[in-house]
């Protein structure tokens, strides 16, 4: 297995500069986020934490996953491991969304397996990057398998979701471009799916000393239970965050990645994913998918939430920031449907 180096990451921003959207930060307001209790002892004057708001959702395709596309393709083609029958991948979610826009940004032919249930909007939009789109079964197994096939037959260069070096390296270039706008940052949140992002985010942060929180939500914790056990594990996939953090099982790269200094493993509940998310749209006009909430709700759940069953290990339920502490929250994507947002207006 290849372990992700910086390396890797420093290779992929120099391949995938001037071809991806530089991520905006913006800054949380001050005292919006509580900091920890601090020692009893301690008689200076607390400092309220800085928090900032990775905006990567208004990315190309509308996710980080652009990044990690653009660098599989283009190192393929540097490498002259592109064929003529160009990339595949089985997926209508933000993976195929990227892989379609990338190759289209690079003159190569892009073939998309989704079950013939997928949305019609996401078909069409897979079309609007001019991606030859196979509508193959009833769940994603069988469009996968299909995909499987087409690989063999053509020789065309299968894409990954997550679980690929290059793909991990690419989503790695959005933390050095939130060090550079943000000095002295000591913290970064990022929500956890099949662990992509997370581990080139990580890979990046431990380079620079800079602390990891990885937020799953309770019914989607591939990543906190492989750490519990010390190897990779089926999990089952219940959350409203499912549709893109819904990873039974992380890979062996996000695992490996965790299992270094400076990663805390956070789980939030449904409720507080779903809270952050319409306080995001309430206060900012910010539309983002429940996965990209997931990370802001380490930061805003209430503490002490009692988990709903039995956890192996009590994980920590949420993070409070230290007295001064620099923290970015990354946003990852906003592939979502706001019409359930709009509707709402809480009375705060």
């Amino acid at each position: 297995m290849h372990h992700l180096t910086y390396g890797d990451i420093k290779q992929a921003a120099d391949r995938i500069s001037g071809r991806v959207r530089p991520v905006t930060i913006a800054p949380v307001d001050p005292g919006a986020i509580r900091t920890a209790h601090r020692d009893p002892l301690d008689d200076r004057e607390p400092e309220p934490c800085e928090v900032w708001l990775a905006l990567e959702y208004m990315q190309h395709t509308g996710s980080f996953k652009a990044r990690g596309a653009q660098n599989f393709i283009q190192a393929h083609r540097e490498a002259g491991t592109l064929p003529d029958a160009g990339v595949t991948i089985a997926s209508g979610g933000n993976a195929g969304l990227a892989c379609a826009w990338a190759a289209q940004q690079q003159g190569v032919r892009a073939t998309v397996f989704l079950p013939a249930t997928a949305p019609e909007v996401k078909v069409a939009k897979l079309r609007g990057y001019e991606a030859d789109v196979r509508l193959v079964g009833s769940e994603y197994a069988e469009a996968l398998a299909a995909c499987e096939n087409f690989t063999a037959a053509t020789g065309a260069l299968p894409s990954h979701a997550y679980d690929h070096p290059l793909i991990a390296a690419g989503a790695g270039t959005l933390l050095e471009e939130i060090r550079t706008q943000i000095p002295g940052l000591d913290t970064v949140v990022v929500a956890v799916g099949g662990g992509g992002l997370f581990a080139g985010i990580a890979t990046a942060a431990q380079h620079h000393n800079i602390r990891t929180i990885a937020v799953e939500p309770d019914n989607c914790r591939a990543l906190n239970a492989a750490l519990d056990v010390g190897h990779l594990v089926d999990v089952t996939v219940d959350s409203v965050a499912a549709d893109s953090l819904g990873a039974r099982r992380t890979s062996a790269m996000a695992l490996h990645t965790a299992q270094r200094d400076r990663v805390h493993s956070v789980l939030v509940p449904d409720s507080e994913i779903l809270r952050a998310r319409q306080a995001l749209w309430d206060h900012r006009r910010i539309a983002v998918e429940h996965g990209a909430a997931t990370a802001l709700a380490a930061l805003t759940a209430a503490p002490h939430h009692v988990p709903d069953r039995d956890l192996p290990t009590t994980p920590s339920r949420n993070y409070r920031p230290a007295s001064g502490e620099k923290v970015a929250v990354v946003l990852c994507g906003a592939n979502t449907d706001p019409s359930q947002l709009t509707h709402q207006t809480t009375g705060r």
